[in-house]
């Protein structure tokens, strides 16, 4: 255990939380809800790199949330070229939100993770998600108590790797950055955001994706504790 760390800030989705399952069988439920005929896997396929898109738009303030929310749906459609009426996106764009949370599925060892972390170190969350979804994910999932602070980018008004989040996540957590560690997935928004208001990282890249950096790296949760 290092003396030097004392609070631990992890991102959520797709870090501790299994956005990418959670997200295919809310699918599977809202289309199946509204009939949308649609095969799940080719959706998904479309759907997913778009959606990583709109959100790093997201994070670069070129496009809004309802824009998020609309367009990734919208664009995927155009794709597969399924014609859906407006009004539907709309409605499956609400219902993906309101469905969302009820799926659970964490990354593997995660719960084991944070029961090793607690009481060594606080822990606290950073997340660009909307507020109204992270919350019910952590409750839905058993690992809010696990959590001293939760700082999102609707409190803040600016998303990761902007430092302002950084800075107010460290604000209301007391913590000193030197004194701080940021876990999470992605390596411009988690990693690089947070080494630049002087914060130590672990990059969580379980897809093994990013091998071109000097940043600590693990692919498993588990991993994590060794360098804690």
């Amino acid at each position: 255990m290092s003396t030097r760390i004392k609070h631990v800030f992890f991102d959520l989705d797709h870090t501790l939380w299994d956005f990418d399952k959670n997200s295919g069988l809310t699918f599977e439920k809202i289309f199946k809800l509204n009939a949308i005929d649609v095969e799940l896997n080719s959706f998904l396929n479309v759907y997913e790199p778009i959606n990583l898109n709109y959100w790093k738009l997201y994070r670069e303030e070129r496009v809004t949330k309802p824009q998020l929310r609309y367009g990734r749906l919208k664009d995927a459609f155009d794709q597969l070229e399924l014609v859906v009426e407006d009004d539907m996106i709309h409605h499956l764009s609400e219902a993906y939100i309101e469905h969302l949370s009820s799926f659970n599925y964490l990354f593997e060892g995660t719960h084991e993770l944070l029961k090793y972390l607690e009481g060594k170190y606080e822990l606290h969350i950073i997340t660009n998600g909307f507020s109204e979804a992270q919350e019910k994910k952590m409750i839905t999932s058993n690992i809010r108590t696990y959590f001293k602070t939760v700082t999102n980018s609707e409190m803040v008004g600016v998303k990761k790797p902007n430092p302002k989040i950084f800075n107010f996540a460290l604000e209301v957590a007391k913590a000193k950055a030197n004194e701080s560690i940021m876990i999470g997935d992605s390596l411009e928004a988690d990693i690089e955001g947070a080494h630049k208001v002087g914060m130590d990282t672990i990059h969580f890249d379980y897809n093994n994706a990013n091998s071109n950096h000097n940043y600590k790296k693990v692919s498993h949760l588990k991993a994590i504790e060794y360098h804690l």
